[in-house]
Formats: C-alpha cells, sequence, structure tokens
C-alpha cells in the first residue's frame, strides 16, 4: 500500500504524490513537528519538494518550513565535523545540542529572546510558533517566564497553542500553578505536572485509545491510525478542563464513552456519517450513559470543526 512506503526507499524526483499519500505525509509531519524529531521532519521535507505534481502553495510551504527549521535547529541538519565529533566523544544530548544553540543565539543577539515572544505573540499560529516556544524553553531568562504567563492569562487563545506554553513553562522549570480561561470555562493547572510526551498522560488517557484498538486495529486499521492522531490533539486541547477530569474518572464506563465518542468522530471524517447503535453496542455504553457518549461526542465535534482557528 502506498501510504506505509517511506521517503527514503523511493525514488522521489519521478514520485507523483495522489491525494491521500499526500494527506499521510502530512499527518507525519506534523507528528515528527509535536514530537520534536526535527532531523526526521527535515528529511521528510527534503523528500516532498522533490516530488512532482503538487500545488505551488504546498511548495511554498514546505520551503519556508524547511528553511526555519536549518535556520533554528542546525544542528538536525547537515552536521559539522566538530559537531559530529562531539556527538561520538561526549555522546550530548538533542536537548543539550538545542540549549547551546539557544544560548549562542543570545550571545549573538540580545534581542533574540524578543524576537522569538514576538513569533510567537503576534504572528498567525502555524508550526513556526511552536518553533519559537521550543526555543524559548532553552533561553535562561526569567522575564520569559511572566510573558507566557501573562499572555496565557490574558489572551483568548487556541487550545492547543494553551498547551503547548504549558509545556514550554514547564521546560522551562517553571513551578506553581496557572489560571486562565478555556472556551468561557476557568481552567487551573499545576506546571510541574504538564505532560510533556503523549506516554506522560494518566494511564486512564492511554486506556481509552486501547480500547478503540481493541475494536479497529486489525477490522479498521485505517480508522485506528486517525483515532491515535486526532485523540492525543484532543487530549491536549483540553487539558485541564471539565472533559478532561471525567477521562480520569476511575470506571470502565468513562472510558468506553469516550472511546465511544472517539470511535464515531473518526468515522464521521472517513466516511461522512456513523452508526451510533452499533457504535454503542460494540462499546457497551448503555441507554443511562448515552446522554454522557452525547456530550463527549459533541465536544470532540466541536473540537474538530474549529481546527486551527477555533
Amino acid at each position: 500500500m502506498k501510504e506505509s512506503t517511506t521517503p527514503e526507499a523511493e525514488n522521489s524526483n519521478n514520485i507523483v504524490l495522489f491525494p491521500k499519500t499526500l494527506d499521510y505525509y502530512q499527518i507525519q509531519l506534523t507528528v515528527m513537528l509535536e514530537n520534536e524529531r526535527y532531523g526526521e521532519a527535515i528529511a521528510l521535507l527534503r523528500f516532498l519538494l522533490q516530488c512532482q505534481g503538487q500545488e505551488e502553495r504546498h511548495y511554498d510551504e514546505w520551503r519556508a518550513l524547511l528553511e526555519w527549521l536549518q535556520a533554528a535547529f542546525p544542528h538536525y541538519g547537515e552536521e559539522s565535523p566538530v559537531i559530529r565529533e562531539v556527538r561520538e566523544e561526549e555522546e550530548i544530548s538533542e536537548e543539550d545540542m538545542a540549549r547551546h544553540h539557544a544560548k549562542s543565539k543570545l550571545e549573538q543577539d540580545d534581542g533574540y529572546a524578543d524576537k522569538l515572544l514576538r513569533t510567537v505573540m503576534e504572528e498567525p499560529l502555524s508550526e513556526q510558533t511552536m518553533l519559537a516556544l521550543e526555543q524559548l524553553a532553552y533561553l535562561d531568562l526569567p522575564e520569559i517566564d511572566d510573558a507566557l504567563t501573562s499572555w496565557l492569562q490574558d489572551k483568548p487563545l487556541h487550545p492547543l497553542l494553551q498547551f503547548r506554553v504549558l509545556q514550554t513553562l514547564r521546560r522551562r522549570g517553571a513551578h506553581g500553578e496557572v489560571i486562565f480561561s478555556r472556551n468561557e470555562e476557568q481552567v487551573e493547572v499545576e506546571i510541574d505536572t504538564v505532560p510533556l510526551r503523549p506516554e506522560e498522560f494518566p494511564l486512564q488517557i492511554i486506556r481509552i485509545l486501547e480500547r478503540v484498538a481493541d475494536q479497529t486495529e486489525v477490522h479498521e486499521p485505517t480508522l485506528f491510525y486517525f483515532a491515535q492522531e486526532l485523540w492525543i490533539q484532543f487530549v491536549m486541547a483540553v487539558y485541564g478542563t471539565r472533559d478532561y477530569a471525567s477521562m480520569l474518572e476511575e470506571n470502565d464506563s468513562m472510558t468506553d464513552i469516550w472511546a465511544a465518542a472517539l470511535h464515531m468522530t473518526v468515522a464521521d471524517s472517513l466516511s461522512g456519517t456513523h452508526n451510533e447503535e452499533d457504535t454503542r453496542s460494540m462499546y457497551a455504553v448503555t441507554g443511562s450513559m448515552r446522554f454522557r457518549l452525547e456530550q463527549a461526542y459533541r465536544s470532540m465535534k466541536q473540537f474538530v470543526s474549529a481546527g486551527l482557528d477555533g
């Protein structure tokens, strides 16, 4: 199947990407950026730029992102002999290298932190926003904590951007509670507990996705693939809210309800519809649980509909 082919295995000069293949690579690129796999993202962007037959806007977006990545994280691209030697002799970590790079940029430009903050706070939400937040995590300037916290509390930000700001504050070593609004709901979050990676979310969150895997992994692998992508995005978007608290309830009913809601939402995205009765039966959602299912499903649909403009 075309989607399972890796870029490295193809002769990119002769490749014309079909819509589903392009969608697959776009999703892979998003996942790489979210998980800070910048070296892999650079390699994938180079591959995509060599492919034929795409709209010019795609090439413009890929070039802009590649240039940003190469400028922001030069150590993820072609490594100099010096960096290679440091890697081999000292086994320096990627985080240490990123921290060293950020410190070096700040030494060269006193206004570097302000430039990053302007990228985050004033420019349209994009991959560059997330990359600027990543770099801010490595700058040892206390005023950055205050700037990010005030921005989070004072501005109506997209929920995913709010979560990224929380992650940046935790990476910076900030402590304590931060209170802000999300879709007219007041949210209170302890910075120390903000997950930095998907596997750091509570076990209840992971079990919901496992429940969907049990029902779809073999017979509907496409649905499960997209369920994984949507779930982590949604969980980050509702982190700290009443919806998130309901996922953490210690009972199997809530696991079944959220798993069924996730299944229905992805089915809608793939085929335009879902069979609620079959899905409720599949996840053992009884009549008494139907109202909670409708609430969970509505929350997920609102998130999907909002996109990055929500």
